[in-house]
This record gives C-alpha cells, sequence and structure tokens, in this order.
C-alpha cells in the first residue's frame, strides 16, 4: 500500500467531557489532513477546542469518537501501551512552560530524551546541523537557571526532535517569551521546517506567530470554522 501523503488524518473527530451532570463538547466532528513537511498553526480563542486536539494527536487524551490517524497508525486502536509507543516513536513536544529538568544541563536535558526511547551512539549529523541552527552549541553545559527563556525554550525544541519525530507539536510555544525571542524561536521552527524537512503542528491564539506556518486552520466552540487547503 503506497503511503499516504498525509503525516496526519482526522476524521469527525469528538470529544465529550462530563463536567458533574453536565456534557461539554470539546470536539465537535473534527476533520483534517495535515501533509508530511508541512508547518501548520491552529489558531482559536481559549475554550475553542484546540489544546483538545493537541492531547488527542499527541495521544495524552482519547477521543469520544472519530478516528485519528498518526503516521500510519489509528490512535484510537491503540491501547494505552501503544500510544505510550507512538508517542516515543513518533511525535515530538514543545509547551509554552520549556518543563526542562532544574538539576541537569541543557545537553543532559537533550539527552535525557535519547535515554527514554533508547537510542544510544552517537547523535546523527542531522542533529548537529539542528543545534547549530538553535544556536545552542556553547550553551550545552548550562543548566536552565544559567539560559534566558529564549535560550530554555530552545533546548526544549532541541530534545523535542532528538529523536528525529515524524511530528512537532508545539503547544503555544512563545507564550512565555518576549516579541524578540518570540520572533527568533518562530523562525526556528520554520528553519527546522524547511531545511529538515520537520512536519510541524503548533497551536497558538496569537495571529501573528501563525503567519510564520504554512497554512493556518481556525478553530471556535470545538470546530473548525476556517480551513484553507494544503498547499494554499
Amino acid at each position: 500500500m503506497p503511503e499516504s501523503p498525509n503525516i496526519i488524518e482526522v476524521r469527525d473527530l469528538r470529544k465529550i467531557y462530563r463536567v458533574g451532570e453536565v456534557d461539554v463538547h470539546a470536539l465537535r466532528g473534527v476533520n483534517l489532513d495535515v501533509p508530511r513537511g508541512e508547518f501548520l498553526a491552529v489558531v482559536g480563542p481559549s475554550g475553542s477546542g484546540k489544546s483538545t486536539l493537541f492531547h488527542i494527536l499527541g495521544g495524552l487524551a482519547a477521543p469520544t469518537s472519530g478516528t485519528v490517524s498518526m503516521d500510519g497508525q489509528d490512535v484510537r486502536a491503540l491501547t494505552d501501551a501503544g500510544r505510550t509507543e507512538l508517542r516515543k516513536r513518533c511525535v515530538g513536544f514543545v509547551f509554552q512552560k520549556y518543563n526542562l529538568l532544574p538539576t541537569l544541563s541543557a545537553r543532559d536535558n537533550i539527552e535525557i530524551a535519547r535515554s527514554i526511547a533508547h537510542r544510544t551512539g552517537p547523535q546523527e549529523e542531522w542533529f548537529k546541523d539542528a543545534l547549530k541552527l538553535l544556536d545552542l552549541e556553547k550553551r550545552l553545559d548550562h543548566k536552565p537557571r544559567a539560559l534566558s527563556g529564549g535560550e530554555q525554550q530552545r533546548v526544549a525544541i532541541a530534545r523535542a526532535i532528538v529523536n528525529h519525530p515524524a511530528i512537532l507539536l508545539a503547544d503555544e510555544p512563545t507564550g512565555n517569551l518576549d516579541t524578540k525571542n518570540s520572533e527568533a524561536v518562530l523562525n526556528l521552527l520554520r528553519q527546522l521546517n524547511k531545511k529538515i524537512g520537520q512536519t510541524i503542528l503548533m497551536i497558538t491564539h496569537n495571529p501573528e506567530a501563525a503567519e510564520f506556518a504554512d497554512r493556518t486552520v481556525h478553530m471556535r466552540d470545538g470546530e473548525i470554522v476556517e480551513a484553507p487547503a494544503a498547499g494554499h
């Protein structure tokens, strides 16, 4: 069977949370295709469903109904252990809060991700190039407290891509950064997308951040309300 051009395929995705005696419809029949190598921004206000979509795509939550295919695998068909394996093999995460381990150097924060994925041996050449792109080579022996916010987010990006995941999921990656550092991080994501072909799906409430992406999908009230076709 030929490989699908889409690395993510979502069909009629629904998520209902039970809050007391009330059903909260976080996602209401979402359909979405993400081609391999695309940098896609998902934009929407708080409560639009974009974070719920992020968590389902990352295997951090299960949908109520609908299908999700990630790199050719049906996420709903996987056990909890299967979803964990899919995350380790296929998905890298970047969050608003950098989530670095404060007692470890930048180098060790990156290496621990390799250890979790049972990767051994020297780093691949493509990742050495990525470190140059991220401008981290001279900062790898510093602990997070000695790094600026922008540098910490760049370490978090390096950690997220070190295992060469098929998909990088970034949730408000510039939310804790000032304008200058935000633009630097977004430019770096753009370069990672263009130079190493990294597929990126970025959740953001900021339309200016979304301008760095190839395509922007807008969400409101659990639905996609605007989605230009891929390649446009």
